[in-house]
């Protein structure tokens, strides 16, 4: 199953999420409620997505040392992503 959710996730981040949110429930332990996941759909998918495997991954259930770059080069990709659509809009 996760091989296929990294799939989803190349193709788009939100359907990775939503198939991360029906196989488990990385996204309830990683970020304490609903709320944050929620915005983090809408507007930094590969964000939301990068952190909550992050935390997953490793014995501290934490994001720590160097996946913190990984974590920063999701919101860079998001950020492109928004200015991306937002200069083809205009």
């Amino acid at each position: 199953m996760g091989c296929l959710v990294v799939l989803f996730a190349l193709i788009s981040p939100r359907l990775a999420l939503i198939l991360t949110w029906l196989a488990n429930d990385i996204l309830s332990r990683a970020f304490g409620s609903w709320l944050l996941p929620l915005i983090g759909f809408f507007i930094l998918p590969w964000t939301t997505l990068t952190y909550a495997w992050l935390w997953n991954w490793g014995e501290g259930r934490e994001v720590t040392g160097w996946e913190w770059i990984l974590v920063v080069v999701a919101v860079i990709a998001d950020l492109g992503a928004l200015g991306g659509a937002r200069r083809r809009r205009d």
